[in-house]
């Protein structure tokens, strides 16, 4: 089936009232047939759940959901986006172990790198994303994983996957990419050779600024560690939270279709107006990898980053001057919202730190909604003028 059928017909739960939507399984736990059966389930010789902690029917479905759209053997579901991350480096890395990721990562992300991991003796090297040739020079005999997020936020710089995939095959290392910024639908990163992709919940995927969560997809092999590091440390989805984001899988490849061509007439416009002093948007020709956008993503996503001419204030005025977009910190809603990155999500960074991967104290990242085209176009031009 096609990925617009299986995010609606996938449904794996069902009570013996055999209800057409899913229904909530609102639990911590669950009641054996009898001792046998608790031994059997607690020794794993025998499926069943357990505990909300380990596993949930409704936290079930939306992991098979994911995995299928990703085309992975098998998935994991976390209470948030960063949970995800951290619970991908805290089963699959050891005190002594090495990461090699991309310059461009998310600000948590970032201090997860920087300040978190290195209690733990594990250590990191960022690799530039446009210069992707010199990534096998900083390879080291105990680097473990290879990380990058492709689109990446905010600067939505591409990495070609194929490439990436290549390099880990050669060096036998993990590749992970966080996928969030495309979603399942537009790209898979499992077929160009990453062995996990992960997504925070939250964004895209809900769409609706609703709720938090975070899921890990991938071979089955990783996925067995990560599920054993994650049910005894506790990052679990609540059962509430699976069933809306299960819900609203079923409206994913319509939102992300029309949150991208929304996105792309947007960039188009932006691109032309005299005040804009750069815009990047992974399918307008401009772009530095539009080509390889084009090679691996279905759509160019819903993102727009774009440079204000004026620098700090320009880019404040801009914001303080908006009238419909929100202002908020978040991405991937039906509302379009706006964000200063300098001082919200990359905020932590220090100003070299931002300057190296392109953050510029004037750049405005957009999330383009589903809001008719020229009612977000109307706003931002009263805005800039």
């Amino acid at each position: 089936m096609k990925k617009e059928t299986l995010a609606i017909r996938t449904q794996t739960e069902r009570s013996q009232f055999n209800e057409h939507s899913v229904p909530l399984y609102m639990t911590s736990s669950y009641m054996f047939e009898d001792s046998e059966d608790m031994r059997a389930q607690f020794s794993e010789e025998k499926e069943g759940n357990i505990y909300s902690r380990y596993a949930n029917p409704n936290v079930t479905e939306f992991i098979d959901k994911i995995a299928l759209l990703e085309g992975a053997e098998a998935g994991w579901a976390t209470a948030s986006g960063m949970a995800a991350v951290f619970t991908t480096f805290g089963a699959l890395l050891s005190n002594g172990d090495h990461v090699l990721s991309c310059k461009s990562v998310f600000g948590s992300t970032h201090r997860l790198f920087t300040e978190i991991l290195p209690k733990w003796g594990i250590n990191h090297t960022y690799v530039p994303i446009d210069d992707i040739d010199s990534w096998e020079a900083k390879i080291q005999d105990n680097t473990k994983i290879l990380y990058l997020e492709t689109p990446s936020n905010p600067g939505v710089d591409i990495v070609d996957l194929e490439i990436a995939g290549e390099i880990a095959k050669k060096h036998n290392l993990i590749f992970v990419v966080d996928n969030c910024f495309a979603t399942p639908i537009i790209q898979q990163p499992l077929k160009f050779g990453a062995h996990l992709s992960i997504h925070s919940a939250t964004k895209y995927i809900d769409g609706q600024g609703r709720t938090l969560g975070g899921v890990i997809v991938g071979n089955q092999d990783l996925i067995d560690e990560i599920q054993g590091f994650a049910r005894h440390t506790g990052p679990c989805m609540s059962p509430f939270n699976a069933w809306v984001l299960s819900k609203s899988i079923e409206t994913l490849p319509l939102r992300v279709e029309k949150h991208s061509s929304n996105a792309l007439e947007i960039a188009k416009r932006l691109e032309n107006h005299p005040a804009i002093e750069t815009v990047k948007y992974p399918f307008l020709p401009s772009h530095p990898s539009y080509e390889v956008a084009k090679k691996q993503m279905a759509y160019g996503g819903g993102i727009v980053t774009f440079n204000i001419k004026g620098g700090l204030e320009a880019g404040k005025k801009f914001l303080d001057s908006l009238k419909m977009l929100s202002l908020s910190a978040n991405l991937g809603d039906t509302r379009s919202i706006a964000t200063h990155p300098a001082s919200t999500t990359h905020s932590k960074l220090t100003p070299d730190e931002r300057a190296a991967v392109g953050i510029g104290e004037g750049m405005v990242r957009v999330s383009v909604g589903l809001e008719h085209v020229d009612d977000i176009w109307e706003d931002i031009e009263q805005a800039l003028g």
